[in-house]
């Protein structure tokens, strides 16, 4: 019965984070973001004390049940491992503890973090890890099952589905995300949970308190005849059937050991219960096993909030008959870092990369950022949209505090850059037509146009930006200039966003 119910909680945890990376509607997030609130080392970096307790209770009283239903990495492996071993019933083996290499890591991830090493922290984060590949492999299959349906349902003159585009946001993310993705399905597809009990950090984390929990996996000697069904079904490893022993630090409590027994020698029951001679310890009615979880999936979704999120708006472009040349990102100084991120530093320091803002953005600004400081994290460019004004999708969904959650008057006043004109490029100058398309398109009013020749009112109109009172740096000017490959206009970023 256990067994049943972890693995329908562990589904129901993960198909709904994997919808949260892949839906491009950002419907989803208002119902489920919760979930992604809920990760270790994102409620760590965000400082949520409360997130932070309740997952350290829950290890205390059962286990690593936070590996076995809530880390969506660590269910991937259940699955991956359940497909490589296909119809084999006893598949695994005791295998000693790798305590080295398990802290090794999570010292490493340590200095990592206090050396401002951020990447290296977001490559360990299994939540960061799984993020990647929803974003990277799993939204990209997710789009094209859609536009096919919008394809289908075009010719039937219905509209229930709208296309959207399928883009590489960058392609070292793209070969890093492939490349976990690979070490963690060959590990899981050999041996079950050996990520998790040998390199991930918060795995080591919570397997030290799992010690200590009042419910664990324990085998009763009176009954056990060292027949090994229930090690070789613990994908684990961590039953020492010789020794009658269970390495707590290791055990997800996913509970497949136990209705293998046949002598009925495996329990998880109450750890510190007291035991008479020659009789097993009692063990907890079933009755309060199912409240104990039914109480904790009460807790995990208190937090639902039922609301109704409007696509967002196609973004227009004035065009002609002429061929649409690519824009190009222009060189900036300093990165364009999202309203809510308050400045360069706090993102660096709070980001796990799981891009999950990245996936949400309707607007498609949000992309993983290159440079070797802030590798993989999110930085925003103007190419392919804007940053709407009226739009707060990425800090609605940021579980680790890296963007903090704005409404919307808050971000019309939020400078997160200013707009800076570039006369070479500038069309009213180099092809002499009119356009001013970057002050009719500015939300903020922060452009005018003023005479190109000082003097004379009707020579043609060049822009003016009023970077001090106005200009918020949503990047409307830069992805509406019609000017080819560059735009005639570019922001550049704050590293410290200011409110004007």
């Amino acid at each position: 019965m256990l067994r049943e119910i972890r693995r329908i909680l562990a589904a129901i945890c993960f198909l709904l984070i994997t919808l949260l990376f892949v839906d491009f509607t950002g419907i989803l997030h208002l119902w489920f973001g919760w979930l992604a609130k809920i990760q270790f080392l994102p409620a760590v970096l965000a400082l949520n004390a409360g997130v932070i307790l309740f997952l350290v209770l829950l290890t205390l009283v059962g286990g690593r049940i936070y590996c076995s239903v809530i880390c969506p990495l660590g269910v991937f492996q259940d699955i991956v491992a359940r497909i490589g071993k296909g119809k084999k019933k006893m598949p695994y083996t005791y295998s000693k503890p790798k305590n080295w290499l398990r802290y090794v890591m999570l010292i490493l991830l340590v200095v990592a973090f206090i050396a401002g090493v951020h990447a290296f922290v977001a490559l360990l984060d299994p939540y960061g890890i799984y993020g990647r590949m929803a974003n990277n492999v799993f939204q990209p299959i997710w789009i094209w099952g859609n536009n096919l349906l919008a394809a289908i349902a075009e010719r039937m003159d219905s509209y229930a589905f709208y296309r959207t585009d399928v883009w590489l946001k960058s392609l070292p993310t793209f070969i890093i995300a492939i490349a976990m993705a690979v070490l963690v399905i060959v590990l899981a597809w050999r041996n079950g949970r050996t990520y998790c009990n040998t390199i991930c950090p918060v795995g080591t984390i919570l397997g030290f308190l799992s010690r200590f929990s009042l419910f664990r996996i324990s085998i009763d000697k009176e009954k056990c005849n060292k027949c090994t069904l229930c090690a070789r079904n613990c994908k684990a490893s961590c039953i020492d059937t010789a020794n009658y022993q269970v390495d707590h630090s290791r055990c997800v409590a996913c509970m497949n050991c136990i209705g293998k027994c046949k002598k009925d020698a495996i329990h998880y029951r109450f750890a510190y219960a007291k035991k008479t001679e020659n009789q097993p310890a009692a063990q907890p009615k079933g009755e309060n096993r199912r409240e104990f979880l039914a109480s904790s999936l009460l807790l995990l979704t208190s937090s639902l909030q039922a609301q109704v999120a409007e696509k967002a708006e196609k973004i227009k472009m004035d065009g002609g008959l002429a061929d649409i040349i690519d824009k190009k990102a222009p060189k900036r100084q300093t990165p364009i870092t999202p309203p809510g991120s308050q400045s360069a530093r706090n993102m660096q320091q709070h980001c796990t990369a799981c891009q999950l803002c990245v996936s949400a953005c309707p607007n498609e600004v949000l992309r993983p950022s290159q440079s070797l400081d802030t590798f993989m994290q999110p930085t925003m460019s103007y190419e392919r949209g804007y940053c709407r004004p009226e739009c707060t999708k990425c800090s609605e969904v940021c579980p680790a505090g890296a963007i903090l959650k704005i409404d919307k008057a808050e971000k019309s006043s939020i400078q997160i850059g200013h707009a800076v004109w570039v006369k070479d490029y500038c069309i009213p100058l180099t092809d002499k037509q009119e356009c001013g398309n970057c002050a009719r398109h500015c939300p903020v009013n922060a452009i005018s146009m003023i005479p190109s020749e000082p003097g004379n009112p009707e020579s043609l109109k060049i822009p003016a930006v009023n970077t001090e009172e106005k200009c918020i740096g949503c990047g409307a000017c830069e992805n509406l200039c019609p000017a080819r490959p560059l735009s005639a206009i570019y922001v550049e970023g704050h590293e410290h966003h200011r409110v004007i």
